[in-house]
């Protein structure tokens, strides 16, 4: 089996690390493709306007000066081209990736772009605490991913779904189980307007996330991941509101 991996986080971050340990337990045939930068939130950008820059780490990893769907067209529209990948896997993500989220995720976007090119796609984010980044526990995720993506993959998937795992902020043996969930909704968005002076007085304007948890609904990905279970959540890239499409049918005939 061979698979491309990318994430968001960028080509030297630990969770890509973390994937690539986990991917090794999978396949020899284990091929990097990712961001040169950090590129939380692109989502699923593309790179129009000025052209990709390519740099060779190793034999099998690449750094691409752009997105994370750069990357993966990129790992298997030029550098793979002559025997595609049989999987995509995106991550391992600083931090959850669910309800909202995953409109914004490079990560996602990332599995996104490899299930748009005919290959079977996971996204993996790993969830941390209130010590935040420094204190990641990238060993449940070593833990626990390969076997779940072995158990995934053994399953006929509807066509154009993508897999969103998520990995609760607990210790591997702490792990109460791996459960399959729907999307959650936050009860208020997270996003924040942080408001700084230049050393001329001019304002300017961060982004930033205010960390705290929203009520939750069982069954989705928000309480599983925070009452310790791991997530799978199915993701289906039609985005077409089916109950709201008949309501308009009726209403415009």
């Amino acid at each position: 089996m061979r698979i491309l991996l990318t994430n968001d986080d960028g080509i030297d971050s630990p969770g890509l690390s973390a994937l690539r340990q986990i991917a090794s337990e999978l396949s020899q045939d284990v091929w990097v493709v990712a961001p040169e930068t950090n590129q939380s939130g692109a989502s699923h950008s593309l790179t129009l306007h000025e052209p990709l820059r390519l740099r060779q780490i190793d034999e099998r990893a690449f750094a691409v000066r752009g997105t994370p769907t750069d990357s993966v067209i990129m790992g298997v529209r030029h550098i793979l081209k002559d025997q595609m990948p049989n999987l995509v896997l995106s991550g391992v993500n600083s931090g959850a990736n669910m309800a909202e989220d995953v409109t914004y995720s490079g990560t996602i976007a990332g599995a996104f772009e490899g299930t748009i090119l005919g290959i079977r796609s996971m996204a993996l984010s790993q969830a941390y605490g209130t010590e935040g980044r420094k204190a990641i526990k990238w060993h449940t995720a070593l833990a626990y991913a390969p076997a779940l993506i072995r158990k995934l993959l053994a399953v006929e998937w509807a066509p154009s779904s993508v897999m969103n795992i998520n990995f609760p902020d607990r210790e591997p043996n702490e792990v109460v189980a791996t459960v399959v969930t729907t999307q959650g909704k936050r009860d208020r968005g997270l996003l924040q307007i942080e408001e700084r002076h230049d050393t001329w007085g001019n304002p300017y304007y961060w982004l930033a996330f205010e960390r705290r948890r929203s009520a939750t609904e069982q069954g989705t990905d928000l309480w599983a991941v925070y009452s310790g279970h791991i997530s799978v959540t199915p993701l289906f890239l039609n985005l077409t509101h089916s109950s709201m499409r008949e309501t308009l049918v009726r209403a415009l005939a």
